[in-house]
């Protein structure tokens, strides 16, 4: 039988995990990166991730038995784009002395799981597209198969049962939610332009519902990615997605030229225009799927501002409070989302 602990707390466990003799593999050192929502922990050739315990708006990883839940789910999603990547769930275990040991070969007699982690290997940071992006190193070849990969798995995606007012009241409660965030005084924004952008996007979404209730009736609608970015994106040796958002389904339901178009306008915000628009022009190649201009930029639009939003409340943590970082970010996006939306307007009639 095993034995009974009083719940271990996140700061002994990250404590634990931060010791090189701590991994089987013994590793020279150990790198530890908290995120919002997990601890990461990179050895020489592994990395690790302990999701913490907390609730956020969309996410309740709280109780043991969800985090161990969504670290499967997180190796499952993964797999899809990722499958050489993501190597499996790990537990972190405790036994009758009160020690911890991570179990890759499963729990010992006496021993009490005490939490869970998911076990990858470790890929390069050179071999990201953010990093060839940001050094200059990024090929036309390289965005090339990296839309030949998406383009790949959005086929394989079934499509999902949704009706095309529900796909529509998506974005016009995201704008919502949007504006609300980014007006708030505290975060020292441009509030008029912000009530502007967010008007056009909802005239869009009201007076041209045909553009979005096509993609639905076309099946174009998939489980996807849900946070298509290039720090996600291992260009060699063959081209890997990871970090999907496997906590919400709702997040992950997109049109995948959306998701095709966020990739596109973060290549941008890091300074490739170039490897945006190839990516674009690739990918409608490589599917086959042909949606017109105007509604990818709404698409980028939306996204823009969903990042700026997403940037700026970073603001409401203490560690980020006093660093300009998240409202220069914020600002980018902004400036990017304003970009797509005169595209827009520049092509719809009347003006959105």
């Amino acid at each position: 039988m095993s034995a009974t602990f009083p719940e271990i707390a996140l700061e002994a466990k990250v404590a634990f995990l931060r010791q090189p003799m701590s991994f089987p593999d013994r590793p020279y050192r150990v790198e530890a990166i908290e995120t919002h929502m997990s601890w990461v922990f990179l050895t020489e050739r592994y990395a690790y991730k302990l999701k913490k315990p907390v609730r956020l708006q969309a996410l309740d990883f709280r109780r043991l038995e969800a985090r161990h839940f969504y670290c499967d789910e997180e190796v499952r999603l993964n797999r899809r784009l990722a499958d050489q990547v993501y190597l499996g769930v790990v537990a972190l275990s405790m036994n009758a002395l009160g020690h911890l040991r991570l179990c890759e070969d499963g729990r010992g007699e006496g021993e009490t799981i005490v939490d869970w982690l998911v076990m990858m290997r470790r890929l390069p940071a050179a071999d990201m597209l953010d990093y060839a992006i940001r050094n200059g190193a990024v090929r036309d070849d390289d965005i090339r198969r990296v839309a030949a990969r998406l383009a790949d798995f959005y086929r394989r995606c079934a499509p999902l049962a949704i009706d095309a007012a529900t796909y529509r009241a998506g974005f016009v409660q995201g704008i919502a939610g949007n504006e609300q965030t980014l007006t708030r005084p505290a975060y020292r924004l441009p509030a008029a332009p912000v009530r502007q952008l967010c008007s056009m996007q909802r005239a869009f979404v009201e007076h041209k519902p045909e553009w979005l209730d096509a993609r639905v009736r076309a099946g174009k609608v998939v489980e996807g990615h849900g946070d298509l970015r290039p720090e996600h994106v291992c260009l060699r040796p063959d081209v890997a997605v990871i970090d999907c958002l496997e906590f919400s389904s709702a997040l992950r339901t997109v049109d995948p030229m959306d998701e095709v178009g966020y990739l596109a306008l973060e290549c941008e915000r890091l300074g490739s225009v170039r490897s945006g628009e190839l990516l674009l022009l690739a990918y409608r190649k490589a599917s086959g799927d042909r949606p017109s201009r105007p509604l990818v930029c709404f698409y980028q639009g939306y996204r823009a501002v969903l990042r700026a939003a997403i940037a700026i409340r970073h603001l409401d943590e203490e560690r980020f409070r006093h660093s300009e970082e998240w409202h220069r970010r914020a600002l980018a996006y902004l400036q990017l989302a304003t970009k797509y939306q005169n595209a827009l307007n520049a092509v719809t009639e009347p003006p959105v």
